[in-house]
């Protein structure tokens, strides 16, 4: 008897009759003759309600009480797909993150899973149960509430199957898969049939919507094989695993956007050991995540650092930069920023052993009339800021040059 784990996402329980749905489906899985474990988030919208309710009786609510809040979305939810599936004629039971024996560590809105204990989920599926378990959160040592942050519900679906060691897990979505680019932005991209853990992840930190990075991570460290398809229908999704030697024959997998980015500029640095670690520890110590990092060369004993960080961090930033950077030899270092850009990525593992990916991206930029900002280079991705208001066209002609459309 096989173990399947599936992640239902926040439109796929968007309504009741969605919920209905997915009970159908997940009962159906079981009636295959499989031990089901259903990972569900919270519906649609209902997260972004719980946020407005919560601005509205503090400007500064702890983050502690935001994890309490924010746990209720998913909680509600298990709770009704439990309840349709008894309605069906199935053995349904529900659990919170906590109760799945979920165990993370302290940090809240942001935590990460330290252990899984799967004995409880384990013993009901040996029952005859579908357990539906509440992504997105489980427990501190100290018996707190915590959430996994935004997209937290694809690391709660892998690690649990990784914890009961399942035969297959996926994560369902409203998207039939992995697609060369965003459909709504290139109307030809194309679904991608299998990708590898590298190239999921560098599209998903590259602004993919599709999958949370760190799930990603997760599934990549425990050898978990997992497949994205559609919580719609049944057409086969996206198979994300490990690289095997035929995947380097496609030179770019994809395509990425990422909007909502900002730019940082801290001119005039003194060109010696110790100032960029000044700069960056002090970024670190706000909390902030930044991205692409590039330094000018140096002319007269100083130089520029520039990096990218999301536009909402921008403030924080440069508050930081503001204390950071008193008392710097030169004297005049100045910090600038510049909102209004985003991020065009193309990934790929067979650019390892290709030439010319960068050529041909710049070149079709170049023909298309659209400037480049910063450009930054992995050994397999190539990522490249534009103008926001270019971002859109930008994709497009990238997707193109490749020939990825269908």
């Amino acid at each position: 008897m096989a173990t399947i784990v599936q992640k239902y996402g926040g439109t796929s329980v968007g309504s009741t009759e969605r919920i209905l749905n997915v009970g159908r489906r997940v009962l159906a899985t079981q009636r295959e003759g499989n031990r089901v474990v259903a990972v569900v988030s919270a519906m649609a919208g209902v997260t972004d309600s719980l946020l407005k309710l919560a601005s509205e009786v503090s400007e500064d609510p702890t983050e502690r009480e935001m994890d309490v809040l924010l746990a209720t979305g998913e909680q509600t939810t298990i709770a009704l797909l439990a309840m349709a599936i008894n309605h069906m004629g199935g053995k349904a039971v529900s659990l919170t993150g906590a109760q799945a024996g979920i165990a993370t560590d302290g940090e809240h809105t942001r935590a990460r899973i330290r252990n899984i204990a799967s004995e409880k989920v384990d013993a009901l599926l040996d029952d005859g149960h579908i357990v539906i378990i509440a992504g997105f959160q489980g427990q501190t040592a100290d018996g707190r509430i915590s959430t996994l942050g935004r997209g937290g519900s694809d690391l709660s679906a892998i690690a649990m199957a990784a914890a009961v060691k399942a035969d297959r897990c996926q994560i369902l979505t409203d998207v039939d898969g992995v697609y060369t680019c965003d459909p709504r932005v290139v109307p030809n991209a194309r679904k991608i049939e299998e990708i590898s853990y590298d190239e999921m992840l560098e599209m998903a930190s590259s602004g993919s919507k599709v999958m949370q990075s760190r799930s990603v991570e997760f599934a990549k460290k425990f050898g978990v094989v997992f497949e994205v398809c559609s919580s719609l229908n049944t057409n086969p999704g996206t198979i994300v695993m490990e690289e095997k030697p035929h995947m380097e024959a496609v030179v770019i997998r994809g395509v990425s956007l990422e909007r909502d980015q900002a730019k940082v500029r801290v001119g005039n640095v003194p060109d010696q050991p110790g100032f960029a670690s000044r700069i960056f520890r002090a970024i670190a110590d706000a909390g902030i995540i930044i991205d692409m990092i590039v330094q000018n060369t140096s002319e007269d004993g100083v130089t520029d650092i520039s990096f990218t960080l999301h536009k909402n961090e921008l403030v924080k930033a440069k508050h930081a930069l503001a204390a950071a950077v008193e008392g710097f030899a030169a004297g005049d270092t100045r910090v600038t920023s510049e909102e209004g850009v985003a991020k065009v990525s193309v990934v790929g593992i067979g650019m390892r052993s290709h030439s010319g990916v960068a050529a041909d991206m710049f070149t079709a930029l170049a023909e298309a009339q659209i400037n480049i900002k910063m450009i930054s280079t992995s050994e397999i991705k190539t990522a490249v800021i534009v103008a926001e208001a270019d971002v859109e066209n930008a994709s497009r002609v990238v997707h193109d040059a490749f020939g990825l459309g269908a």
